[in-house]
């Protein structure tokens, strides 16, 4: 299964410029709000999981962080952020896998996934991710995690997808994450639809 979603993947990034996927955003406000909130040192040490082509990580450099992996599935997602980050991309962990079988050889204080966790359809590949997610972070972490709302698309790059609540992306992540916060956010695709998108932050007991 791995191989297959390795190869799907790295098709849409081969096949698609990366400002024109439905879920490109210019600049991830969403998250930058989140990680601004929580008022965060600038070496706190964070993983993007499924950062892809995100701007995430240039954003944060901008404004000082130095402890910064992505990880996605798609090696030529992270070849365009590379490009873009220039010189800067050297002081970035990269790291190719899928999240589902990965091992984190360290913890991390601060865990963002935007629209990972909700191609999760099967019970066995929530848990697995939650295997992941318990051994990548220590007590205090902090899980800022965003999925298709209960309104949100069904299907995402020709995926079914699994929506969630609060409430649901609660249920999943206990009892060993607390949430905190959440709310919701209506996403512009670059084709001008909008989606429904919850966002909860957590933090590891």
């Amino acid at each position: 299964m791995t191989d297959a979603k390795r190869e799907h993947w790295e098709a849409v990034y081969r096949t698609k410029a990366a400002d024109s996927v439905s879920w490109y955003q210019p600049t991830p406000e969403p998250s930058l709000r989140a990680l601004h909130a929580l008022q965060l040192a600038v070496t706190t040490s964070l993983i993007d999981v499924g950062g892809g082509a995100s701007s995430l990580v240039d954003r944060l450099v901008e404004r000082g962080w130095s402890d910064l992996t992505v990880l996605d599935i798609a090696a030529p997602a992270l070849d365009i952020a590379k490009a873009r980050l220039g010189d800067e991309a050297a002081h970035i962990a990269w790291v190719i896998d899928d999240v589902t079988v990965w091992r984190p050889e360290r913890r991390y204080d601060v865990w963002h996934d935007r629209a990972v966790f909700h191609f999760l359809t099967e019970p066995e590949q929530r848990l697995a991710y939650c295997h992941a997610l318990e051994a990548g972070t220590a007590a205090g972490s902090v899980v800022i995690i965003a999925t298709f709302a209960p309104d949100g698309p069904e299907r995402c790059s020709g995926l079914p997808v699994q929506r969630y609540d609060a409430a649901a992306l609660a249920a999943d992540f206990s009892p060993a994450f607390t949430l905190e916060r959440d709310w919701r956010e209506e996403h512009r695709t670059p084709g001008g639809s909008r989606q429904s998108f919850q966002w909860c932050i957590f933090r590891k007991r």
